[in-house]
């Protein structure tokens, strides 16, 4: 064979993979969405689920996944954003390094359950905070920690080294040259983690349901006292999110209806992700140009 037509191959062999995989991704999403869509109404995103009538909602695990969302990512992002700007930018190669990548290498690797249970023993037993959204907040941090320092890590070592320099050379600092010109050149790749890190508080449920726990209280959306326990903000109450939800309906679900209501939540799940995903690059591409005054 020529080494012409074994580049045909190749070539064909990963147009051919990449189709396999757009494949599943649309067969998946459109399976989902088709059986669930026809059941999502304005009614269905703000009423109270129901345990044995039918024509329940998910408007309580929707609120509870987006302020969940908005939780781990205030405890996520700045966490992880010093970390990867201290391996890329002030860790020296030596071992104190390797274990600090070994490190974050095992707790990325973790299986969802063992974090679950290790918040129900450490966050939700010993702490006293009992199933919360703090709790569980701070497992699924322990989730994200790792992909946002790795990722920003990278995006910042994907900057050039000619732009440091230059930088340096006009006199700046090396923190005023780290926050000025490296993290706005690195902001593209940044947010693509916190996308990334965000997807995964969406769907996860194993830890969720040792953490935040499996049930909400009746939620009273005109108390904003942060401290009252049936107050929608109080971040030390229990809250069953949407993927639990889901899970809790498919395994355990008395109404009659329990079928439609898992296929509309796990829709409603989809379209909140998909839109988060798109406005997140969106976002992510208009404050690089603001940072950086390129088109």
């Amino acid at each position: 064979m020529s080494v012409r037509m074994k580049d045909k191959l190749a070539t064909l062999v990963f147009y051919l993979i990449a189709f396999v995989i757009i494949g599943i991704l649309a067969g998946l999403l459109g399976y989902i969405l088709v059986r669930g869509v026809s059941h999502i109404s304005f009614h269905f995103l703000i009423s109270p689920p129901e345990n044995i009538k039918a024509g329940g909602g998910i408007g309580p695990q929707l609120f509870n996944s987006l302020f969940l969302l908005f939780l781990t990512m205030l405890i996520t992002v700045p966490i992880g954003l010093g970390g990867g700007i201290f391996m890329s930018e002030y860790a020296k190669p030596g071992r104190v390094t390797r274990g600090l990548r070994m490190l974050v290498e095992v707790l990325s690797s973790l299986p969802s359950i063992v974090v679950g249970l290790f918040g129900l023993l450490v966050f939700v037993q010993l702490s006293g905070w009992g199933f919360s959204l703090f709790s569980g907040a701070i497992a699924l941090t322990i989730f994200n920690l790792p992909l946002m320092v790795r990722i920003t890590e990278q995006a910042l070592q994907a900057v050039s080294v000619e732009q440091r320099e230059a930088s340096l050379a006009l006199g700046l600092s090396r923190w005023r040259t780290i926050v000025s010109v490296v993290l706005p050149a690195a902001i593209p790749g940044i947010i693509t983690g916190t996308i990334l890190a965000s997807g995964r508080v969406f769907g996860e449920a194993a830890a969720l349901m040792f953490t935040a726990g499996m049930s909400t209280p009746a939620l009273d959306f005109t108390n904003w006292n942060p401290f009252s326990a049936n107050s929608p903000i109080n971040p030390m109450r229990p809250a069953e999110t949407l993927a639990v939800h889901i899970w809790k309906v498919n395994s355990e679900g008395l109404a009659p209806d329990a079928k439609e209501i898992a296929a509309g939540a796990s829709a409603v799940l989809i379209i909140a992700v998909l839109i988060f995903n798109l406005t997140a690059r969106w976002v992510g591409r208009f404050i690089h140009r603001v940072l950086t005054a390129s088109k």
